[in-house]
């Protein structure tokens, strides 16, 4: 019983441990932000509020949309179109770029097509779903998949290319099956190559799902922009903005970070908490 309660414990403070860590990491984005802030209203007292509305006008904008239960729904819109694109692409690209490291015949014959996609610009794609799908979720879904499929499908493939393969004979040695040595060492290896693609098109979802629900009229947090477009409003304009910047940030460091985190534990060990060697 001491013992299980001795092992619990030091479970316990080692996830404390590193939650504490990752706070602490927090101070470098804080300050980047705040630098940010600072050059955005440096550029409102160069060219005045009908340019660049100022950081609290902006704040103040967004207060007011956090009280509007239908901003809520819009803002739920958008979330829920990129995160399942996100979702889907993330899956898809993963499946496919780990399928296709493992086959370097699959990988010559799929890279032609990766590119083709990455040539193709994303307003091609919309104006292409809004013929297929008109203005509805599945022309969202669509574009957010084409565009950002290829950076995760090279992401999870390079990762398999690049894995040490002296570790897989080391494990088959000792007894490891196929499944249990890609779980445990070749998918693991992924991660360096694969969250970077996973964040970059987390990033893309959000981006092609405003620019898209814009294009096609389809509601959500790019139908509000378009709304400030007609009306010239600039702050309503750049407060939609921050808040789609907002979800991006909340979904990436409650879904895509984490998960990295407790994969990348076996990167960590060796090293005392808070000193990288």
């Amino acid at each position: 019983m001491s013992i299980s309660l001795h092992a619990i414990a030091s479970h316990l403070a080692l996830r404390a441990g590193r939650v504490l860590q990752f706070l602490w990491s927090g101070w470098a984005g804080l300050a980047a932000i705040c630098l940010l802030a600072a050059i955005w209203q440096a550029g409102h007292e160069t060219y005045g509020p009908f340019i660049l509305t100022s950081p609290l006008e902006t704040l103040r904008v967004i207060g007011h949309l956090v009280a509007d239960p239908k901003a809520w729904s819009i803002a739920s819109l958008t979330l829920q179109r990129a995160l399942t694109g996100f979702l889907l692409v993330a899956g898809t690209g993963s499946v496919i770029g780990i399928a296709a490291g493992y086959s370097p015949a699959s990988m010559r014959l799929v890279t032609p097509l990766i590119t083709v996609l990455m040539g193709v610009p994303p307003i091609a794609w919309i104006v292409l779903a809004m013929i297929w799908f008109g203005g509805s979720d599945a022309t969202v879904r669509t574009v957010i998949l084409v565009s950002a499929l290829p950076v995760v499908f090279l992401g999870a493939a390079r990762g398999i290319t690049t894995r040490d393969r002296l570790l897989d004979r080391m494990a088959e040695a000792f007894g490891a099956g196929p499944i249990r040595r890609f779980l445990t060492i070749g998918l693991r290896q992924t991660t360096t190559t694969l969250f970077p693609a996973l964040a970059l098109a987390l990033g893309t979802s959000f981006k092609v799902a405003v620019m898209a629900e814009l294009l096609a009229n389809a509601g959500g947090i790019g139908g509000a922009l378009a709304d400030a477009r007609v009306n010239l409003d600039i702050a309503q304009a750049l407060a939609w903005v921050v808040i789609a910047v907002i979800l991006l940030i909340a979904v990436e460091y409650t879904l895509v970070q984490p998960v990295k985190s407790e994969i990348d534990r076996w990167r960590h060990a060796a090293q005392p908490w808070g000193v990288k060697r």
